[in-house]
């Protein structure tokens, strides 16, 4: 598990932002079981996750559509929740970081982390708002 002074500023860039953390299993069924759109981000400490998915993914939100829900869990230190939102994404494999858009329960739209990293934060954002458009 990553040290906590490691993940707090990490986590911060996307609670700051309007992201609700979740860290127990519990918490991921509720949050992905919502009405309504859900953005799940699974945060992690590498670059790919610094230098694109976090600043994208915060981007992604300027628009005038965008999901009700914010959710987050950190790949790595939340460990359960992860676990938990990990059996939500099937059928894709285990990714950090990654994006999901979930609608009323149901998984519409998946960001693995091949494609974020090697892109550029505004070419998240730009994926990311196109789902929007079509989902919420």
């Amino acid at each position: 598990m990553y040290p906590t002074d490691l993940v707090m500023p990490m986590k911060a860039e996307l609670t700051d932002n309007g992201f609700q953390d979740l860290t127990t299993a519990s918490e991921v069924s509720g949050a992905l079981q919502q009405s309504g759109t859900t953005l799940l981000v699974i945060n992690s400490v590498c670059g790919c996750a610094a230098g694109a998915a976090r600043p994208g993914v915060v981007a992604s939100l300027s628009g005038d559509k965008k999901p009700d829900h914010l959710v987050t869990a950190f790949a790595g230190y939340d460990l359960d929740a992860v676990a938990e939102a990990r059996k939500h994404l099937a059928p894709f494999p285990p990714s950090s970081p990654s994006v999901a858009l979930f609608k009323d329960g149901e998984l519409v739209h998946m960001l693995e982390r091949h494609h974020i990293e090697g892109n550029p934060a505004g070419a998240i954002a730009a994926n990311l708002q196109a789902a929007y458009d079509e989902y919420c």
